[in-house]
């Protein structure tokens, strides 16, 4: 078990695609050391898994903290990142590295039926 699906909006898919997106903030992380690959699953209305990246660094401070680390290379505004992490204490920052994009996006209800997409992420088995 060394990969995990994150649910990211597609708009937020595409920065990272054109490389102005180098960090994916969460509120909550996989428990396991073992995870070293993100699929990507850009959700509605594309609703497919679109492509991978291996996993840097990932970072857990303060939000500000955290803010201040990464806001050059984080791709959304600093407005939607405290209305994001508004009353939270922890904030985390997954570095993406080796990029990769699907020339096929993968549809995951035509592997599994009863595919739902992560609300934050899942594990992949």
């Amino acid at each position: 078990m060394n990969k995990v699906i994150l649910s990211i909006k597609p708009k937020f898919v595409k920065k990272i695609f054109k490389k102005e997106k180098i960090f994916e903030y969460r509120k909550a992380i996989f428990k396991s050391s073992q995870i070293d690959t993100v699929l990507i699953y850009a959700s509605k209305p594309i609703k497919k898994i679109v492509g991978e990246f291996k996993i840097g660094n990932i970072l857990c401070d303060t939000p500000q903290n955290i803010w201040k680390q990464t806001f050059h290379l984080g791709g959304v505004s600093q407005e939607f990142y405290n209305e994001y992490f508004k009353n939270k204490d922890i904030a985390y920052a997954i570095e993406i590295t080796e990029l990769q994009i699907y020339d096929e996006f993968i549809d995951p209800y035509l592997i599994n039926p009863n595919f739902v997409a992560p609300q934050s992420f899942c594990y992949v088995t």
